[in-house]
């Protein structure tokens, strides 16, 4: 057991009720400081976070520094592809290693203070005069290794360096999104949004179709806002999907694809739109000719770093002319108009009126993602997602 979130054990008690009668989020959910430092403690920081794409992050021979969860990371890559995570503190006095920032190809890890010199491995390789005395030993001083795991062409840290193998945290999730090719997809399109609202509130309205009647009008016009199902999670993820319509052969302002689909679909999930929720900052949404994913960061309560990607597979990428514009303005749209809704609601958080609500039919995948939060509260960790009914993940591969 770990230790229980400050805030009321009533309200969370209502977010574990059956679905049906369960109560969503209070408001201190998104706006107590004290709250959202017990998550990046007990949740964010002992788990698998997404910090983005390996290939993009840092290559073989090359080190990185990023910032996460308010800590500074150094990422390494040997020259034999082998990424680490390590804390971006020195050994000897405590001097980063390196300065948050792009990639830096090198062939040791020198700390820029003292010179004090690291393998890639982490491992202590020289430190002046100190080294070449007897009472010195250089394998009682290696970096502070954190978790580090590679999965579907993303990288994941774990600051705790306690959470289980990463191959076993997210289930048969990988097998659901292996016809999109996604280990091996690029990114053609990038857009960065900073978003005054909790990454809570972001997942939640990720979860559910039930506002896109009424702020979505160019996604109802490609597929209808009360069609797909949930998928059963078997890991640390939860999701669902969405269908075209007759029209459409993919989520464009038209309709119209400007790529080329993914050639492991199976029959028929070519008019679908996978999306999940690997937990707790990654959402991928998968498309039958393109992958968009929301990377979130949470900045504190009420604000949000999202990272948006559009990666295509290589036959998209391969045809003359191509331009990833047809999916990047639909979903810069669409974004902007979930951004809008859910600062709205931030905004209304602090309204002396705010009580916790019930959840629509349409809002169980919501469900799941709370029935994760509430037993993480209760000091239980991170537990898979509660199933909703007896819905089935869609089959979206091909035959092999």
């Amino acid at each position: 057991m770990g230790q229980p979130a400050p805030i009321d054990p009533a309200a969370v008690a209502a977010l574990l009720e059956p679905f049906g009668s369960s109560r969503t989020l209070p408001a201190e959910a998104y706006r107590s400081d004290k709250l959202f430092a017990w998550e990046r403690a007990e949740i964010l920081s002992r788990t698998w976070m997404c910090v983005g794409r390996t290939d993009e992050l840092v290559q073989p021979g090359q080190l990185r520094a990023i910032e996460l969860l308010g800590e500074e990371v150094l990422l390494t890559r040997d020259p034999d592809g082998r990424t680490l995570a390590f804390s971006n503190v020195c050994r000897h006095r405590g001097h980063p290693l390196a300065e948050v920032g792009g990639p830096i190809t090198v062939r040791q890890i020198r700390c820029p203070y003292h010179s004090w010199s690291y393998r890639f491995d982490g491992s202590l390789r020289s430190a002046p005069t100190l080294t070449q005395t007897d009472r010195f030993d250089p394998a009682d001083w290696p970096l502070v290794a954190l978790g580090c795991g590679e999965w579907q062409g993303w990288l994941f840290v774990d600051l705790s360096a306690s959470a289980p193998p990463i191959d076993t945290v997210f289930g048969t999730l990988h097998e659901a999104l292996a016809p999109y090719e996604v280990a091996k997809v690029a990114t053609a399109a990038r857009h960065e949004y900073t978003v005054a609202a909790d990454w809570k509130l972001i997942a939640e309205n990720y979860h559910e179709c039930y506002h896109c009647s009424s702020i979505h009008p160019e996604l109802c016009e490609v597929s209808p806002p009360d069609s797909g199902r949930d998928l059963v999670p078997d890991g640390l993820w939860c999701g669902g999907t969405l269908e075209l319509k007759p029209h459409a052969v993919t989520m464009s302002l038209d309709g119209t694809s400007g790529g080329a689909n993914f050639p492991g679909l199976a029959p028929g999930a070519e008019r679908t739109v996978l999306y999940v929720h690997v937990l707790p900052n990654l959402l991928i949404s998968a498309h039958p000719d393109y992958v968009m994913t929301h990377r979130l960061v949470p900045l504190g309560p009420g604000r949000t770093f999202i990272q948006c990607d559009w990666l295509f597979g290589e036959r998209s990428l391969a045809l003359p002319d191509f331009d990833p514009a047809y999916a990047v303005d639909f979903w810069d749209i669409t974004n902007r108009e979930d951004w809008g809704a859910c600062e709205r609601v931030q905004r209304a958080t602090a309204n002396r009126g705010f009580r916790q609500g019930p959840l629509s039919s349409w809002e169980s995948t919501v469900y799941q993602f709370h029935s994760v939060l509430g037993r993480a509260y209760r000091g239980e960790g991170l537990h898979v997602p509660t199933p909703v009914g007896s819905r089935r993940l869609v089959d979206v591969a091909g035959d092999a």
